[in-house]
């Protein structure tokens, strides 16, 4: 009896063991991916746009090559082209809030109708719509999504020329809403999108920084939303109401490591578990299967 006792404590030893053993793989992955990017701050030319970004307080900027990267490669996001780089928060991906930074050269958007968008209903259209694409993105290899609702109601400054608002997305079944806080900054011939892409239990901390965000893209002069020509220049077939149905963005890296390698550990549980319990009642079986 005591050897059987001895050997049950060895087969638990052995799944504390692995247990730990994946945890301290997934943290090295993280250590390491975190260590390869190479961020840059200061002033940063944007030539899509014919734009600078002025890094915030409190970020730094990543190139469009390894910020592709993280997000389709590490983040399971679909690929999309459009993406400059990413304004990463002094904590780092895996913690920190990033906002995504893209350029659409769509043509200059009309925002004579931004008073008179019902954003009750576009919330209703969009939730429909996303509900809709759910069997595509399941095909493609995608989790679906579900649009809880607006976590920050969206809003245009007409003197600035910028639109903002926020989503609240439940990927899967993760445990942890996922937000996305879209900024918008109008140009003389397209628009830069800046995404926020973070947990639903962040909106306060991205709400501090908003502005500064907002703040640290400027088109140079000729390209503003300001030097619009009509003569020469395009409109682009969206209006103020036409952007705030844009593309979905999760980040969803760190959260999914930690499930991949969670459930790994599950299966091992469960096949240890299970060897342990035939260990135990195996005699047991044995012995009143004879007695039949």
């Amino acid at each position: 009896m005591k050897s059987k006792i001895l050997s049950i404590v060895a087969m638990i030893l052995v799944v504390y063991t692995t247990q730990a053993q994946l945890v301290d793989s997934s943290q090295i992955i993280m250590e390491q991916i975190e260590s390869s990017l190479q961020y840059k701050t200061g002033v940063i030319e944007l030539p899509e746009g014919d734009a600078t970004i002025t890094v915030p307080k409190g970020f730094k900027f990543l190139g469009k090559e390894q910020s592709n990267y993280l997000l389709t490669d590490i983040w399971n996001n679909e690929p999309d082209s459009t993406i400059l780089g990413m304004l990463v928060s002094d904590q780092g991906i895996y913690t920190g809030v990033i906002y995504t930074v893209s350029y659409d050269p769509m043509g200059y958007v009309k925002d004579e109708d931004a008073d008179d968008i019902n954003y009750d209903d576009l919330l209703k259209e969009q939730q429909q719509e996303t509900q809709d694409g759910n069997p595509e993105r399941v095909r493609l290899g995608y989790q679906p999504i579900e649009f809880i609702g607006w976590a920050a109601n969206p809003y245009y400054d007409a003197d600035k020329k910028v639109l903002h608002w926020a989503k609240e997305l439940k990927f899967g079944q993760d445990s942890i809403n996922t937000l996305n806080y879209n900024l918008r900054i109008l140009g003389r011939k397209g628009v830069f999108m800046l995404n926020a892409i973070s947990t639903i239990d962040q909106l306060s901390e991205v709400n501090t920084h908003v502005n500064d965000v907002l703040g640290s893209v400027t088109f140079k002069k000729g390209s503003t939303y300001f030097d619009f020509d009509p003569d020469v220049d395009e409109v682009a077939a969206w209006t103020v109401g036409g952007l705030v149905a844009g593309k979905i963005l999760a980040k969803v890296g760190f959260f999914a490591l930690f499930i991949k390698f969670w459930k790994v550990i599950g299966l091992a549980l469960v096949a240890f578990g299970g060897a342990i319990w035939k260990f135990i009642t195996g005699k047991r079986e044995k012995n009143t299967y004879t007695k039949e």
